[in-house]
Parts: C-alpha cells; sequence; structure tokens
C-alpha cells in the first residue's frame, strides 16, 4: 500500500481530506517522516452494531434483576454532589 509524503503544516491544513481519503499519509517535519496516518472505514457500522447489541443485554440484564435506572441516576447524582462539596476549612481556635 502506498502512502503520501506530506509537512506537517500541509497536513494541519488538508485533515479533512486526509480523513475522507483512504490512502495512508507519511508526515514530514523537516523531511524526516515523524508518523504516518492511515485513515480507518467502515468500523462505524461495526461499532454501532456492537454498541446496540451490548445496549438490549444491559436492558435485558436491569429488567431481571428488576433496577430501576432512574434510581440508580438520581444516587449517583446524589452521590457526586456528596463527593464534590466544597470542604469547610477548620475553624480557628480562640484563645
Amino acid at each position: 500500500m502506498n502512502s503520501i509524503k506530506v509537512g506537517i503544516r500541509e497536513f494541519r491544513a488538508g485533515l479533512a481530506g486526509f480523513i475522507a481519503s483512504s490512502t495512508p499519509v507519511a508526515v514530514t517535519r523537516h523531511g524526516q517522516t515523524i508518523g504516518y496516518f492511515i485513515p480507518t472505514h467502515g468500523q462505524a457500522e461495526a461499532d454501532i452494531a456492537s454498541l446496540k447489541k451490548a445496549s438490549k443485554t444491559l436492558d435485558r440484564l436491569l429488567a431481571a434483576k428488576s433496577i430501576d435506572v432512574d434510581a440508580v441516576g438520581a444516587e449517583f447524582k446524589t452521590a457526586r454532589k456528596r463527593s464534590s462539596a466544597p470542604k469547610k476549612p477548620a475553624s480557628a481556635v480562640k484563645a
């Protein structure tokens, strides 16, 4: 698989085009290759399918255990508020 060589400035300026392309890019600085950009395509559909499958599995597990998602969310928010509440400074002791 052939790649094209571009300078780092050209790469940054044309990033959207390189992402849409299917050709790997060798990124150079001062003529030296500093990295490669290899665009990936077609994985989004597989990722979405995996997320949907995981979501259905989670829904079944929650239903089997009779867990209320809204109650869990509310409990999480309450715990988060408690942990992020500002700590009160120790009061000064008067002599």
